[in-house]
């Protein structure tokens, strides 16, 4: 796929949207990615040719989803079943790394299980401490058992495609690309990221938002927070001293930024030739959107958290047990 890539980006984008039903056709088959699409329209844009190309693959992927992610599922919804104290009593994790090899089929092979040692490959070590962090939080700190809060396997697919820039939860697990080395770096690399995805299969559990405009901002607004909350929760930080930032570590040091956004100074977290200028506004007042637009993503989704990491204590410090989190107000745009 690789020589693909380099010299006909059209072949390389029909061949990735002809394998997305074998890739996702499993149950509740939802993709949230970390990348937004207004930023992989500027690579397209402005990059080298085999930028460009690695980018319009990741966009043919996420609008050939939208449609999925959209749509409530059709199924029936399953009694919940909440845990009793006994459950509630064993609170443990069940992790397991799998390895993709380069290839796009999931889950690949499995390398890492919970209770085996570190294996000595950054991205499968850093995937497994990231599940593992995000877990700890949800169960400390509000009594979750795991996304669903019944107890379900953390699972993650690293390695995945072949210099792939993003990545993202389906609805069953965590899959992280590699990067390309030139723009992007290993996308295990950043825990507030692990926090964010998953936190989107606690909200798809709990809340079964509508992705699209204000359901949609909220669901990616909320996992803007939690991301940020498992970073501090590891870290034994109090919300001033956090960076509230999303995405620290992603960018090589090409890229003219920070983070992927920025939660205490929205619009600050990059202004780049190639991936162009970050686009969060920081209060509604300033939100405009583009007739016919078509960045699927929530621009303002930091703006209803910017009062939070003015806080003298951090969340953890002032939630407690089950304490919920209430009051946000948000607007997303979509095509």
């Amino acid at each position: 796929m690789r020589h693909m890539m380099k010299d006909d980006p059209t072949t390389t984008v029909g061949s990735t949207v002809n394998g997305l039903a074998r890739l996702f056709s499993q149950p509740r088959s939802r993709l949230y990615c970390i990348l937004p699409p207004h930023m992989l329209e500027s690579i397209a844009q402005n990059g080298t040719p085999q930028q460009r190309s690695r980018a319009l693959q990741t966009l043919a992927i996420d609008h050939t989803l939208r449609a999925l992610r959209v749509a409530p599922s059709s199924a029936a919804p399953a009694t919940r079943r909440r845990p009793g104290m006994l459950m509630l009593a064993e609170g443990q994790k069940r992790r397991t790394i799998s390895d993709a090899r380069h290839d796009q089929n999931l889950p690949g092979s499995v390398v890492r299980a919970e209770g085996a040692p570190p294996t000595g490959d950054p991205a499968v070590d850093e995937a497994f401490d990231g599940l593992g962090a995000t877990y700890d939080l949800f169960w400390d700190a509000y009594d979750r058992n795991s996304i669903d809060d019944e107890g379900m396997p953390m699972d993650a697919t690293v390695h995945f495609g072949q210099d792939y820039n993003n990545a993202f939860w389906n609805g069953e697990r965590m899959v992280f690309g590699d990067g390309d080395g030139e723009l992007f770096n290993r996308f295990t690399i950043s825990i507030d990221v692990m926090g964010h995805e998953l936190t989107h299969g606690v909200t798809e559990d709990e809340a079964q938002l509508v992705y699209f405009f204000q359901p949609g901002a909220l669901n990616e607004s909320m996992s803007d927070v939690f991301g940020s909350l498992v970073k501090q929760y590891m870290l034994k930080q109090r919300a001033d001293q956090a960076d509230w930032l999303i995405g620290v570590g992603l960018f090589t040091a090409k890229v003219n930024g920070v983070a992927l956004r920025s939660m205490k100074a929205p619009g600050t977290a990059y202004d780049d030739p190639v991936l162009g200028k970050d686009p969060q506004p920081a209060h509604m007042i300033t939100l405009s959107i583009p007739s016919g637009t078509t960045a699927a993503y929530t621009l303002i989704q930091a703006s209803p958290i910017m009062p939070s990491t003015l806080l003298p204590h951090g969340w953890a410090d002032t939630l407690g047990r089950r304490r919920a989190v209430s009051g946000t107000r948000c607007c997303a745009i979509r095509d």
